[in-house]
């Protein structure tokens, strides 16, 4: 595939390094021309010192030969212009890193209807997601987050005594906009219909709004007594401990972040509703002694500072802290740390580039429909509902579709929700969709002009 990159920073230079060995065409186009030189020498890519927003510098990338285009600049002027006029040229996949305030805007206006943009997304957020996840689940199942965070997708076990064992789908009546998806028994995953009767132990993939979602796994799981709030103390009030810290507010854990700055504690106190913020710096263990962070159950590292990073996450183990991660910058770090960051005490180490990384892979496709996550011989995809397709404008019920084929998210403009089947798919919803591989060709068909 053509692709694109605007932007070679961090994230901007680690994907073309990667993406280039992986027989794909890139060119980059980065405004500093030092960093421009040095990067034509270090990858196999075509560089151009230029401005991503300029015409005749997308034109000299061979704008016209583009599959993929990634704006990744530091600065959400420059991304969403130079997107929206690479999309306005032809490209038929556009994706926009944006600042992790704008993103959270999104509820407040279309960005990416207004800017023609396919996709936006913010590495500190994605980073965070990560980091979360850990929090969340901590039997290490799937959680995923779709459509902008309104729907979210959890797998949990199907608990003995549970009033799910032994009903079906159809008599287990999920509330309205929660749907079970996905189903695993023993080693064999299936896309269930409403007759697919639950067993004991059976792995069940939900999808629904968070909220509404606890409950609902909780029945799943046998009704077992509400945990102890989980105590997490984050070191670092940067845009990623910041974006950790309001996930980690929603799901009623208790927080705490340290902060050396008074001036961006000031702006954390103001912005973050149920989380004690300490203007402390948390490589000091008195510190970390005086505020007892070895009888947290997490122990989460987000600061700018690999290494700072990393030796705290040391100290608060060697106080008793029972998970330790870490945000690591450095791609090359991040690998060694994961690798024996678990006798060090180190649970998990997270990076922006990876999590980056695998968040454009599935873009690089040539089909309509994006990959989200693959199962064994199952997919979660999503796509757009073109006009004049078949779908278009009728109710989800009356829609022919193929078996194995669950939808799971519905967004149109700046909202989103899990279909029912009297919903009415209209030209330009954006769908996501658990299909089985085999189903995937027949189910988009429905969906294409």
């Amino acid at each position: 595939m053509n692709i694109i990159i605007v932007g070679a920073g961090e994230i901007g230079r680690h994907l073309a390094s990667v993406l280039s060995q992986e027989s794909h065409t890139i060119s980059v186009i980065e405004k500093d021309e030092a960093i421009a030189r040095e990067l034509e020498q270090s990858i196999d890519a075509k560089v151009i010192h230029g401005n991503g927003s300029s015409v005749q510098d997308l034109v000299e990338a061979d704008i016209d030969g583009c599959g993929l285009f990634l704006s990744l600049t530091s600065s959400n002027t420059a991304n969403l212009m130079s997107a929206s006029i690479a999309k306005s040229m032809g490209v038929s996949k556009v994706v926009s890193r944006v600042h992790p305030g704008l993103q959270r805007e999104e509820w407040l206006f279309d960005f990416k209807g207004h800017f023609g943009i396919d996709h936006l997304f913010s590495s500190e957020r994605l980073t965070a997601i990560e980091l979360a996840k850990y929090v969340r689940n901590p039997d290490s199942l799937v959680i995923e987050e779709l459509a902008r965070g309104r729907i979210e997708l959890q797998q949990v076990r199907v608990g003995e005594k549970s009033d799910a064992c032994g009903s079906s789908l159809r008599q287990l009546a999920a509330p309205k906009g929660i749907r079970i998806a996905m189903l695993v028994r023993g080693d064999k995953p299936k896309v269930p219909d409403a007759d697919t009767v639950l067993e004991s132990g059976d792995l069940v993939t939900i999808f629904g709004e968070p909220n509404r979602l606890r409950d609902f796994s909780a029945r799943i799981q046998g009704g077992r007594q509400k945990p102890d709030r989980l105590k997490v103390v984050i070191f670092g009030g940067n845009e990623y401990g910041f974006s950790l810290a309001q996930m980690l507010e929603s799901i009623d854990c208790d927080v705490r972040i340290f902060e050396s700055d008074a001036k961006l504690c000031s702006r954390l106190t103001d912005r973050l509703i149920n989380t004690t913020v300490i203007h402390a710096d948390a490589t000091m263990v008195a510190e970390l002694q005086e505020e007892q962070v070895g009888e947290a159950d997490f122990f989460i590292a987000t600061s700018s500072d690999d290494e700072d990073n990393v030796m705290s996450c040391l100290q608060a183990h060697t106080l008793g802290t029972k998970n330790c991660l870490t945000l690591i910058h450095r791609a090359d770090y991040a690998s060694a740390i994961s690798a024996s960051g678990r006798q060090l005490g180190i649970r998990a180490a997270v990076s922006p580039r990876e999590a980056t990384r695998r968040e454009i892979q599935r873009f690089i496709t040539d089909h309509r429909h994006h990959l989200v996550k693959s199962f064994d011989g199952i997919d979660l995809i999503e796509t757009d509902v073109a006009k004049g397709s078949i779908a278009a404008g009728h109710m989800v019920h009356e829609v022919r579709w193929p078996p194995g084929v669950v939808l799971v998210g519905q967004m149109r403009g700046i909202h989103a929700d899990v279909p029912g089947p009297d919903d009415v798919l209209m030209a330009g919803d954006h769908l996501y969709a658990v299909v089985a591989r085999d189903s995937v060709k027949p189910f988009t068909r429905l969906l294409e002009a």
